[in-house]
């Protein structure tokens, strides 16, 4: 969804200019927000207003449920491995463009800290964080009897769908980002799919009708392209099947049960439709609160929210083009992916969500770990970057393998024990 490419920007408002001059001004004015928000010297300020720059919803709080917390944060690992160099921790959180970072470990907060003025209180953009949210809620969906199984075909239950490239395609094959669906990123084409997308948002349009334009390209559930259209296609099934908005069934499904702290923002197309591929910001506990749901298999404190098998699917790769590797002929992405959720590339039973400019939720079974990280990364959609997440995954693994075996319920803990627990799983991973 980035529409950082000032070049596409400029040319796509030309083309609105000159081809729907009759077009009104609100459209104009959504159309320019979109290309400005985008702005690499903006998005620091614009990824934690933009409950303030587009329509949408809100998420109501209930009564809030809360992490403890130390009387001080602890010392994170200063330093990490990644192709075989060390790298310093505080480098890459400059680099990223870090606006909150948060670690928990047995209900705790270990570690919070927000940056370039980012408040505990912001509402960050999470961009396609938003998709396990969603993926959250088919779980549920399921459990409740609602959707019979993910190998229907998507259009048994959005039968609107059945002339457009996802008519046949099973919903597993839609979870997994595995649709076939033919998606262009071209920002200097005024035809792209991006662009096409980007109009339908700004102008007040329907990204219902813009899902059903689209054309396959490959054969469903051989590849994994990741394509964000997929997640909506989602979001119109969950529509149909509950009766709901995406917002009334995230606040009373997900929102009040996990006892959020702070209301989060959804935002809508033209038509009131969640933009469920990407649209929510949320606070960073908020974020964390979403990891302690899955680290405990969906259990919230006794109470199954999401089924366990369901969580355990969302995160478990279960098919060869989604395995994760360097080297998957059948994958756009050296990541695993399951149902909305990515496994690192050499994973060792963790997880995360990820959205664009590094906005994440890691979660390490293994350790007990839950990290969230919110960043205005403005060097994001430059190629030279494009194994920052990569890295950045390693960082957080560094991260929750130096502070995982940790009882942070004792007392007594300082700097230096954190030191010899890191130097002690350096020399263990022969670091």
């Amino acid at each position: 969804m980035a529409l950082s490419k000032k070049k596409g920007i400029g040319l796509l408002l030309v083309g609105i200019l000159v081809i729907g001059g009759a077009l009104a001004y609100k459209p104009l004015l959504g159309f320019y927000e979109l290309g400005t928000f985008y702005n690499p010297e903006k998005i620091t300020e614009n990824f934690r207003s933009s409950g303030e720059k587009f329509p949408h919803t809100y998420i109501k709080t209930g009564t809030p449920w809360h992490f403890k917390r130390l009387s001080e944060n602890v010392e994170l690992p200063m330093v990490y491995q990644y192709d075989g160099k060390p790298k310093l921790l505080e480098k890459l959180l400059t680099h990223t463009g870090t606006t909150g970072l948060l670690v928990v470990k047995d209900d705790t907060i270990l570690f919070e800290k927000y940056y370039q003025g980012e408040k505990e209180s912001d509402r960050h953009s999470m961009f396609s964080v938003t998709k396990s949210f969603v993926s959250a809620l088919i779980g549920i969906a399921i459990e409740d009897g609602l959707i019979d199984s993910i190998d229907d075909p998507i259009t048994k239950y959005v039968p609107e769908l059945k002339s457009s490239g996802y008519n046949g395609t099973k919903i597993r094959d839609i979870l997994t980002m595995s649709s076939g669906i033919r998606f262009t990123e071209d920002y200097g084409d005024l035809s792209s799919d991006v662009n096409r997308m980007s109009m339908a948002i700004a102008t007040g349009g329907s990204l219902d009708e813009f899902a059903a334009s689209l054309t396959r390209e490959r054969e469903p559930g051989t590849y994994n392209n990741y394509v964000s259209v997929d997640t909506h296609v989602l979001g119109m099934m969950l529509v149909r099947v509950t009766g709901k908005t995406l917002t009334q069934l995230l606040e009373e499904q997900i929102w009040k049960p996990l006892g959020m702290e702070y209301e989060g923002i959804w935002a809508i197309d033209g038509k009131g439709m969640e933009v469920a591929m990407g649209g929510m910001a949320v606070s960073l506990r908020d974020m964390a609160r979403l990891g302690r749901l899955y680290l405990h298999q969906g259990n919230w404190n006794g109470k199954q929210i999401v089924p366990a098998s369901w969580v355990k699917d969302s995160v478990t790769p279960s098919a060869p083009h989604l395995m994760p590797g360097y080297d998957n002929p059948g994958s756009a992405t050296p990541f695993g992916y399951g149902f909305q959720w990515w496994t690192p590339a050499t994973p060792h039973g963790d997880f995360m969500a990820f959205g664009i400019y590094h906005q994440t939720i890691y979660v390490d079974p293994t350790t007990g770990i839950i990290i969230a990280k919110t960043s205005a990364h403005k060097g994001f959609t430059d190629p030279a970057n494009k194994t920052d997440k990569d890295e950045s995954i390693h960082a957080l693994q560094t991260i929750s393998l130096a502070l995982g075996d940790v009882d942070w319920n004792g007392a007594g803990i300082t700097p230096d024990d954190v030191l010899k627990i890191r130097q002690a799983v350096q020399g263990k991973n022969g670091e």
